[in-house]
């Protein structure tokens, strides 16, 4: 069995609208099995909703209905990508490799359907934007419970739904009756079916109780909330995780996964598989993906060891090479005893070296209910080692679990997020959950199919992109300042590797860059406005380490350019957005961070707008004003007037001046050019740079230059009291 998790957080920016509804979901129902043969019985759909929005529901309502077309369309005719909305815009010969003669009338026919079911999505989503002072009001008159996304009830209250296809075609349920009655059809042996006959998947729509006082985690909390209404409801033994702004562009990445986890040799050690993220039209991070990942993670060097020829899958980590056994079974036990019962359970040697009579000692010294929350029929479900669901469970007694496990004080004096599910403590919950699970000795795969398996789409707005890099950094940052610091953790039980864990360091320490990174960007137009030069005339010895500095990185740019496959064009956007966005995400990143170590302060979670219409480009160089965008801004500043100073001071002072000039200019440009995609962004279509963003940045600009000049720190103390003297003689 397995089980597909879709989660959004805000309906009107992360995605949920019109085409993502149909990308996220749409394809999911038709994405691969473990197995050829696999029944969609057991391959639920489970969607989060940590917004609570009407919207999202009734979106979701649409798509299952619409999916009853287009499921069977995409099983007849092998249709690749399953997301409707990049198929049917793909500017490629569709007819190539079809040989039914039914086929162009039933695109035809299909993509006149989605243009209908688009056209009701984009009314619910006027619909939404028009929001009642009162507001929503089901159609018994009742309010609808998740008005306030910040205080409502779970799925127990009426309104509070889980959904499947089964009712997408009726209205919303008005009384609890109704709504126990369709949790029972899909619970039931008989679901729903496309118009062909054929069972569909299972569809569930969760929305988490909210209470004030309670703390909720944000999108880890809502995982871990998801994962255990699927251990409820079916428990299935593996999970898929997908955002609501991806989409499945890969029917086959399924069973490409299951090949790692099934394998014989290795499969026993991985506890999850990764692939890379791949984005429609600009990725948000220029390319930083294909560069820095596929190039560490997917190049295999020629001195890493073969694998074994049992093995089914092509290749693993180049972090995570054969595991040799190096101490008997009694010290491995005793190892893995020295850490508390409740997480012991969950490291690898630990599940790998108990007998049954020591497995059940230890089960019974344990406190599930410590551990996993005051859930029996989940307690039961993590002792189900093939998963499913007994064939005596009760339906009521199954939905009533399901509303009481995600209760907003389910996890209170739990390990929930400490050593069960997504663990809590940064924004950024997937890098601290995978530490987590390689330090207590599991491995994971970083897996790149040839056809990219699952597609996004990238914030097109400058302003977007950034919050969304400051999003990621921020996590990072928080990582650094917990206990799970890979500079600390993890060392007792040693199955951390080290290069794994030099991995980790790079991934929590890269936003502190951004400090000398600001100052390497202010130095070049502080020499021109200062007249003096970054460092002093250097000696041969100076100069071959210099070029052997600069040679290395050369090389290293090489080797980037090779392992990821990638253009020098790609590559050197890459080099910009790294400037761009460590002097401005980063650096806001690290004082937030610091802020929040200190003073306690929360960090607001942002959800970007990712791009949606057909526009796709329209608002690539468009700003919103955002206080990140003062210190490159300021930057820009500082550099163009440094390079118009220094030019009027190379025309007053003489030919002679001209030699260093240009030494001055050429650091000062390679600033601006690495700048250069902000500034044109500031430059942008309808002048719509805000005011506020410029005058603080000239502010800042002229004043940190007034300053210097003022402070003039080139100058040496012996040099300026002659100078002062010197001063002092001619006034007297």
């Amino acid at each position: 069995m397995w089980s597909r998790d879709a989660a959004t957080a805000d309906a009107t920016r992360s995605g949920m609208g019109p085409a993502p509804a149909a990308r996220a979901i749409s394809p999911s129902f038709r994405s691969g099995g473990p197995t050829p043969t696999a029944s969609h019985a057991d391959l639920p759909l489970y969607v989060s909703d940590d917004g609570s929005a009407m919207l999202t529901f009734e979106s979701l309502a649409e798509t299952a209905e619409f999916a009853r077309k287009w499921v069977p369309f995409c099983k007849k005719y092998t249709i690749e990508p399953r997301a409707p909305e990049f198929y049917f815009s793909q500017k490629i010969d569709y007819l190539k490799d079809k040989i039914h003669p039914s086929f162009v009338k039933e695109r035809r026919a299909m993509k006149r359907d989605y243009e209908e079911y688009k056209v009701r999505i984009n009314a619910l989503v006027a619909k939404a934007q028009k929001t009642p002072d009162e507001g929503w009001i089901m159609q018994d008159g009742t309010p609808w419970p998740w008005n306030n996304p910040r205080d409502h009830p779970g799925m127990h209250d009426p309104g509070s739904f889980l959904l499947t296809s089964e009712i997408s075609g009726c209205d919303i349920c008005a009384h609890t009756e109704q709504l126990l009655y369709c949790m029972m059809v899909f619970l039931g042996e008989t679901g729903a079916r496309d118009f062909d006959g054929n069972e569909l998947p299972r569809l569930v729509y969760v929305s988490r109780e909210k209470r004030p006082g309670y703390q909720h985690h944000k999108k880890a909390g809502a995982m871990n909330a998801l994962v255990r209404v699927s251990a409820v409801l079916t428990n299935a033994p593996y999970i898929l995780n997908l955002d609501c702004d991806h989409y499945v562009n890969n029917s086959k990445a399924v069973r490409e996964a299951m090949c790692f986890m099934m394998d014989p040799t290795v499969g026993r050690d991985v506890c999850y598989v990764q692939f890379p993220q791949r984005f429609d039209g600009i990725d948000r991070y220029a390319n930083r993906n294909v560069v820095f990942f596929d190039a560490l993670y997917g190049y295999g060097p020629p001195s890493l060891p073969a694998l074994p020829k049992s093995t089914i899958c092509s290749w693993c980590c180049c972090c995570c090479p054969k595991k040799k056994v190096e101490r008997s079974e009694r010290e491995i036990h005793r190892d893995s005893r020295r850490e508390d019962l409740e997480s012991a359970i969950f490291n690898l040697r630990e599940i790998d070296n108990y007998d049954e009579y020591e497995r059940s000692m230890l089960i019974s010294q344990m406190s599930f209910e410590k551990s996993f929350g005051l859930s029996s029929v989940f307690i039961e479900s993590t002792l189900m080692e093939n998963g499913g669901v007994p064939e005596s469970a009760n339906p009521s007694t199954l939905i009533k679990e399901a509303i009481h496990v995600i209760s907003c004080g389910y996890e209170e004096k739990t390990e929930w997020g400490k050593e069960i599910g997504w663990i809590y403590g940064s924004v950024t919950e997937d890098i601290l959950t995978g530490f987590k699970m390689h330090c207590r000795g599991w491995r994971s795969i970083y897996c790149m199919p040839v056809r990219p398996a699952f597609k996004g789409s990238a914030p097109i707005n400058l302003s977007d992109r950034l919050h969304q890099v400051l999003r990621w950094a921020l996590g990072s940052v928080e990582i650094f300042f917990s206990r799970h610091c890979p500079l600390w953790y993890g060392y007792g039980g040693g199955r951390l590797r080290w290069l794994q864990r030099l991995s980790y360091i790079n991934t929590i320490v890269y936003p502190f860059t951004s400090l000398p990174l600001v100052a390497y960007c202010c130095l070049p137009a502080i020499c021109l406005l200062t007249g003096k030069f970054i460092i002093p005339t250097l000696s041969n010895a100076a100069t071959i380490w210099f070029l052997g500095l600069f040679m290395s990185i050369i090389v290293t740019s090489v080797l980037e350019l090779r392992w990821s496959g990638i253009g020098i064009e790609d590559w050197w956007r890459n080099e910009q957005f790294w400037v761009i966005g460590g002097v401005s995400a980063h650096l806001f990143a690290v004082f937030q961070g610091i802020l929040k170590m200190i003073a306690g302060l929360d960090t607001n979670f942002t959800v970007t707008a990712k791009a949606t219409d057909d526009t796709e480009f329209g608002e690539l160089y468009v700003f919103k004003w955002t206080t990140v965008l003062i210190p490159p801004t300021s930057i820009l500043v500082l550099n163009l007037v440094g390079v118009v100073a220094g030019f009027s001071a190379a025309l007053n002072s003489g030919y002679e001046s001209w030699g260093p000039l240009f030494g001055k200019v050429f650091f000062a440009m390679w600033v601006i050019m690495h700048l250069y995609p902000f500034l044109k962004g500031l430059m942008g279509r309808q002048n719509r740079t805000p005011t506020i963003v410029v005058l603080w940045s000239v502010l800042l600009a002229s004043v940190f230059s007034l300053l210097w000049v003022k402070i003039d720190p080139f100058v040496g103390g012996t040099e300026t009291g002659v100078n002062t003297n010197s001063c002092n003689t001619v006034i007297c």
